[in-house]
């Protein structure tokens, strides 16, 4: 034999197998994938208040934050908040410059001239006694503080939520599974894959807006938690072969 020809015949031996191999079916398989949803009644709010102050000196601007601010805690101390549940979110300084005079173009700039200072001191207070969140915005309100930041509303134990919505998520798929494979006439063989997810659905939180838009000294405002939504998704992958 040639040894050409010989050659080609050794190198389409390995070719040959290899296509063989690449022609093996793919494992049938029947993914279905199913939501879990739980409504919870939400048992903490976080509020946000703040004080914001100007003054002609820095000075002058923290002693007129700091004297309002330390009323705000003081209403909050008799609404029996511990001091753990109060926390400073936000402490900002910014000074306020006088506005350039018109020069010519060819004018070297002159340097900003401050004519006082702004300062901005907003806490966050976790409210575990719902009851207790009109009165705590309404007592800030009267303490002074001008700027109401948010509320929002919370779960202290969100994992217990998430997990029963799970066990409601893989019920409903494996229902889900088993109703398939019995209209399309298959067999599950075995669980392949389990993949899963979720998020939750807050109640909208109150608008940040200054506490001069609010009513003081009236009604306290009405305040409705609403309920938390914890949603899961869980996706199944089964073997599945033709029921014979």
């Amino acid at each position: 034999m040639p040894f050409i020809a010989f050659l080609m015949v050794v190198l389409a031996v390995p070719m040959a197998a290899w296509g063989a191999d690449s022609t093996k079916p793919e494992t049938p398989t029947l993914t279905v994938a199913a939501t879990g949803s739980l409504p919870v009644a939400p048992d903490t709010a976080f509020v946000t208040v703040g004080m914001e102050t100007a003054g002609k000196s820095l000075a002058e601007a923290e002693r007129q934050n700091s004297a309002v601010m330390q009323k705000v805690m003081g209403r909050f101390r008799e609404l029996k908040i511990d001091k753990e549940r109060i926390q400073t979110s936000s402490f900002t300084v910014t000074p306020q410059y006088k506005l350039p005079p018109k020069r010519p173009s060819d004018a070297p700039p002159s340097p900003p001239e401050i004519i006082g200072y702004r300062i901005s001191n907003t806490v966050t207070v976790e409210v575990r006694d719902l009851e207790k969140v009109a009165t705590v915005i309404e007592e800030a309100l009267t303490a002074g503080s001008n700027h109401f930041q948010g509320l929002q509303w919370a779960l202290r134990d969100e994992q217990h939520a998430r997990l029963n919505a799970l066990k409601i998520a893989a019920a409903k798929a494996r229902e889900k599974a088993t109703a398939l494979s019995e209209a399309l006439n298959v067999k599950l063989v075995r669980l392949v894959t389990v993949n899963e997810g979720g998020h939750v659905i807050r109640p909208m939180p109150y608008a940040a807006r200054p506490i001069s838009a609010m009513e003081v000294g009236g009604a306290e405002p009405p305040i409705s938690s609403g309920e938390i939504k914890v949603e899961a998704t869980v996706t199944l992958i089964y073997e599945i072969k033709g029921d014979q």
